[in-house]
């Protein structure tokens, strides 16, 4: 068979996909009759392609696809969390600000418990309570930071007391504003507005 052209193999492979000519259907035979091992050759084919067709159609069961999904590999969480961020980089960068920017603002606030106050001529101090004394008035405003503020004279500005009580007494006066800033929140607010108020104080000197 080794010597026989390709011809005659190609011509039993139409043979057995029924695509054979007239033609080459009487080459491929007379060449049978003289060639034992092509003939041997075309008889394998022609068992081969018998079991073929008479094996039965298996068809996949309708949930197959779902039974093997389900037993592949779940992703990991962290090629998961990759994905995402490979898919989503503005808000990565987003989220990474804010947990970030939250954490200082965290740590600020649970650092920032040292007891301070503006310091004034006219002022007294007693432990963490600062008292503007009956008949005195302090000039410009007045933070205290951690400690209480006792208010008996005049405060000629705006009051703020962060973290700590403001207590008034009968003939106290403040001509500003007074606030109270217990909460993270508001003193997250209270910084900004004094770094805004910083920035415009910058920009108006440099005019």
């Amino acid at each position: 068979m080794n010597t026989c052209s390709e011809e005659i193999i190609l011509f039993m492979h139409e043979y057995m996909d029924g695509d054979i000519s007239s033609e080459h259907e009487t080459i491929l035979k007379e060449h049978l009759q003289t060639c034992a091992d092509c003939t041997r050759h075309f008889q394998e084919l022609k068992k081969t392609t018998a079991l073929i067709k008479s094996t039965p159609l298996i068809c996949a069961s309708s949930d197959f696809t779902a039974k093997v999904m389900a037993k592949l590999p779940k992703e990991k969480r962290k090629v998961g969390i990759k994905r995402w961020v490979t898919n989503h980089p503005f808000l990565a960068a987003a989220s990474l600000f804010i947990i970030l920017m939250g954490g200082s603002i965290l740590s600020m606030w649970n650092n920032n418990q040292e007891f301070s106050f503006t310091k004034k001529p006219n002022l007294q101090v007693e432990n963490h309570t600062v008292i503007v004394p009956k008949g005195e008035t302090v000039k410009g405003d007045l933070l205290v930071k951690n400690g209480d503020l006792r208010i008996e004279g005049k405060v000629d500005g705006s009051v703020t007391v962060i973290n700590g009580e403001k207590y008034m007494a009968s003939a106290g006066r403040v001509t500003g504003d007074i606030k109270e800033i217990n909460e993270m929140f508001d003193w997250l607010w209270f910084q900004i507005k004094i770094g805004a108020e910083e920035i415009v104080s910058f920009f108006k000197e440099d005019k």
